[in-house]
This record gives structure tokens, C-alpha cells and sequence, in this order.
């Protein structure tokens, strides 16, 4: 398009072409192939079966542990390390990758929202044939210099194909922003449950160590009975035979323990030569009281379930893709240049070339291909429909096992707490029988085993309910919410 002005021609053929796509754009904002994206119900549940009774009723969120939570353990060590897991475990490296690789895919997508404009120089040099038939420039050597501005193949996004694949796109991304949050939350969890077995271990160890000292000393006193002929020599030997049992399972601890520390190196991200987690032997656990709050609030609480739940709105979308397919495609090709075969006019309105014009394309017979393709869409998004109602109903099944767990670990915590007691006094009682030589050394050893499993069993009863409050919190989403999660952009 020119317009005169005296001898000139000014050209307008790039504000044409923008004001143009504007309004053509504009006019087909609201065609979109394909459903709007509704979210799909879920299983929900007014209150957990399982709370505790004082938080039968409702509960503020400002109850639910949040941020850091792993603090409430009031352990300096352990949230030293479990800090470490954001800036050095190499799973959460590779998912926050995925996650950059998510949002690099969304602006993939919104480019083809717009043209691509390609801009071409080229110098050709080229000789005509010679011959009676030829013109004045036969024979000659020509020299034709081009440069020009062109957009080919533009589909104008008439049925929202291309949106769609952007809002797939988006959609993606937040569910990549939510996987990120899940494995921060999951390997956090994992190292605390971790440090919480080794914390056992080594309470354990210390268990073990004093009654391989208590131990000892009742060799030391069977043997001086046997000397002065007081004891039999059998007494002796299970004596004996009890201290060196008690010795494996003193350094069968220490195989464990090893290994915890090296898992817990790994999740920090350094070899195991590179840490070293000293002993605690008198270790507190102490279990932290964790509300679980409001039920029907899980779901927003839970980033695998934002994450399944996102996944269904990228479905959907693509649903709407693959149905645009059945519409025509309108395509936009237009060039803009100069072209001379003398350098000095090449830049000089009549040199100038252009050309605009769209086309028209549409499948009349593709054996089924599109009406496949939208049925794959479709089936893939009830896939992802059904996925995330599992995924909701596993963290409300998650929350109940673990709330179950602490209630029933700590009733039998107390009576295993009876246990140890009563344990106690049977060795006291039989240890002074046999002193007073009317109970035999069988006696003294089947209750010192007793008294030791017993002790062991209330120390693993408790590193059962850290690990179950760890898993509790784990469940409830750790204090995530769904507005942490970065949008795709």
C-alpha cells in the first residue's frame, strides 16, 4: 500500500500489517476451541477420623506447622542439615531443573502466538543465455541485490489452538512448581527420619554399654562365688555367654548407624568421608503436639495433590487443542524489501516489493487421525481426573495412618514404661535370690534379657513416634500452600 506526496512515495505497509493483525486478533480473542477448564471434585472429608480430642472441632491454620517446620524438634543439628537440602541435594537440583524446563516450555508456547519475522540479504550474480531470441540484456552478467523483511506461515490462532497449547503449557509449569515443593518436602522428611533412627542408635548403644558394664561386673561376682565354691562353673560360662551376646548387639549397632549417617550425607549433598555426626547417648525425644487442623483443608495443604490437580487443567487444555484441529488453518505469509540490480537504486522506492496474503487450509480425509488424536486427549485427561482423586484420597489416608500411629505409640509407650518397671524390679529381686543362693544363675540371665529387650523396645517405641510426627507433618503438606508455588511464567 503507497500513497503520493509529490514525487516521494511514503509506504505504510508495516502499520498496515499491525493494526490489521490487531483488530483481527481482537475480533477472534473469544474463539476457542474445546472446554473451559473446571476443576474436578475430589474426595473430601469434614474431619479426620483419627484427630485428637481436643482438636475434634475446627482449628486457626496458624495451629498447622508451617515454613520450617522441622524447628519444632528443637534440634540446632538437625535443622543445620536439613537447610542444606535446598541448596545441596542433587534430586532437588534435577527437579527445580525440571521446573526451569517447564517454564521455558510455557514461553515456547505463547511464541507461537505471534509471527516470526525473518530478515534476508543476498547478492546473486547470474549470466542470461545468448542467442537470436535474446533480449537487450542476453549475454550479460547481472549482479541482483535483494533485502527484505518476511513472515511465512503464520497460523492466526482462529480456534484457540495455539492458546490452548499455552494454557497446557502454564498449567505444566505449576505442576512442575508443585513437584519441586513435594521432593523438597519428601527429602526433608526423609533426612529427619533418618537423624531421628540415628538419635536411636545411639541412645541404644549407650543402653547396650551399660548393661555390658552391669554385665561384667555380674561375671566378675559369679566367678568370685565359683572361686570360693559358692557357684557352679555352668554359671560361669552363661555369664560369660551373656556378656558377649551383649557385645554383638552392642557392635551390631554401629553397622546401622553408619549407614544412616551416610544416607544423611548423601541427602546433604556431600560424600560420606565428609560427614560426622557425634554420638548423643543421653538423647531427649521429645515429640512435638502437631494439630492437624481443618480436613476439608488438606488438599490445599498438599502439593502432590496441587500438582495432580494441575495436570488436569494441562489435560484439558490439550483436549481443546486437539478439537481446534477439526477447524481450518489460516495462515499469513508477507514480504517487505528492496531489490536492484544496481547498488546505487537498491534502496530507493522503485526498487521496493511487497506482498501480503493469507491462506486457507483444511483436512478433507485423514483416516480418523484428528477424531483419534481428540479421543487420546480426552482419555488421557480422565486419566489425570482419576489420578488426582487417588492422589486426594492417599493424603487423607496418609493423615489418618500417621494420627492413628501417634495415638496408639504413645499408649503404648506408657505401657511399655510399666514394662521396663516391672522388668526392673524382677532383676533386682532375682539377682538378690540367687546372691542369697536360693534362685540359679538361669534365673538371673533370663531376666537381665528380658529387662535389656524391654528397654530397647521403649527406646524404639519412641523413635516410632518421631518418625510417625515427621511423617504427620509430611502428610499434611508441611505447611506448603498452593500461593507458594511460583506461577508459570
Amino acid at each position: 500500500m503507497t500513497r503520493k506526496s509529490g514525487t516521494h512515495h511514503v509506504f505504510f505497509f508495516p502499520t498496515a500489517i499491525k493494526r490489521g493483525a490487531s483488530l483481527f486478533l481482537l475480533l477472534l480473542a473469544g474463539c476457542m476451541a474445546g472446554p473451559d477448564y473446571r476443576k474436578p471434585d475430589a474426595p473430601r472429608s469434614a474431619e479426620f477420623k483419627e484427630t485428637p480430642a481436643p482438636w475434634k472441632q475446627a482449628q486457626p491454620r496458624d495451629d498447622i506447622a508451617k515454613g520450617k517446620w522441622w524447628e519444632m524438634f528443637g534440634d540446632p543439628l538437625l535443622t543445620a542439615m536439613v537447610e542444606k537440602i535446598e541448596k545441596s541435594n542433587q534430586t532437588l537440583a534435577a527437579s527445580e531443573a525440571q521446573y526451569r524446563q517447564a517454564l521455558a516450555g510455557t514461553r515456547i508456547a505463547r511464541a507461537g502466538l505471534f509471527p516470526e519475522v525473518d530478515a534476508q540479504v543476498s547478492a546473486v550474480r547470474s549470466q542470461s543465455p545468448s542467442g537470436v531470441l535474446g533480449g537487450t540484456t542476453a549475454g550479460r552478467t547481472i549482479t541482483q541485490h535483494s533485502a527484505s523483511l518476511n513472515v511465512s506461515n503464520w497460523e492466526i490462532d482462529l480456534w484457540g489452538h495455539v492458546r490452548r497449547q499455552v494454557e497446557a503449557a502454564e498449567s505444566t509449569a505449576r505442576a512442575s512448581a508443585a513437584d519441586y515443593a513435594s521432593a523438597k518436602l519428601s527429602l526433608q522428611a526423609q533426612l529427619a527420619t533418618d537423624y531421628f533412627q540415628l538419635r536411636v542408635l545411639d541412645v541404644q548403644k549407650q543402653l547396650l554399654d551399660d548393661t555390658l558394664e552391669a554385665l561384667r561386673k555380674s561375671l566378675e561376682l559369679t566367678q568370685n562365688r565359683y572361686n570360693v565354691g559358692v557357684a557352679a562353673k555352668a554359671d560361669v560360662v552363661q555369664a560369660d555367654a551373656q556378656v558377649k551376646s551383649v557385645q554383638v548387639q552392642a557392635t551390631d549397632v554401629g553397622v546401622q548407624r553408619a549407614q544412616l549417617e551416610h544416607a544423611i550425607a548423601v541427602l546433604t549433598g556431600v560424600t560420606p568421608a565428609e560427614l560426622a555426626i557425634a554420638p548423643l547417648p543421653r538423647y531427649a525425644m521429645n515429640v512435638p503436639v502437631i494439630p492437624p487442623g481443618i480436613a476439608s483443608e488438606l488438599l490445599e495443604r498438599r502439593p502432590d495433590v496441587a500438582a495432580a490437580e494441575r495436570r488436569v487443567q494441562a489435560a484439558n487444555a490439550q483436549v481443546g487443542a486437539t478439537a481446534a484441529a477439526f477447524f481450518p488453518a489460516v495462515t499469513l505469509s508477507a514480504s517487505l524489501g528492496y531489490r536492484s540490480s544496481d547498488t546505487s537504486t537498491w534502496f530507493t522506492a522503485p526498487s521496493r516489493f511487497w506482498s501480503l496474503g493469507p491462506s486457507v487450509v483444511m483436512a478433507l480425509f485423514d483416516a480418523g487421525l484428528r477424531r483419534a488424536q481428540n479421543e487420546q486427549a480426552i482419555a488421557a485427561y480422565d486419566a489425570t481426573v482419576a489420578n488426582y482423586r487417588g492422589t486426594a484420597l492417599t493424603a487423607f489416608q496418609e493423615v489418618e495412618d500417621n494420627l492413628a500411629a501417634l495415638r496408639i505409640l504413645d499408649e503404648e509407650a506408657q505401657a511399655e514404661a510399666d514394662a521396663v518397671a516391672a522388668a526392673r524390679q524382677s532383676v533386682d529381686l532375682t539377682l538378690n535370690q540367687y546372691k542369697a543362693g536360693v534362685a540359679s544363675f538361669l534365673n538371673v540371665v533370663t531376666v537381665t534379657t528380658a529387662l535389656l529387650s524391654e528397654e530397647r523396645n521403649a527406646i524404639g517405641i519412641q523413635g516410632r513416634r518421631m518418625a510417625a510426627a515427621v511423617a504427620l507433618v509430611r502428610a499434611l503438606g508441611g505447611g506448603w500452600q498452593q500461593s507458594e508455588a511460583p506461577p508459570g511464567r
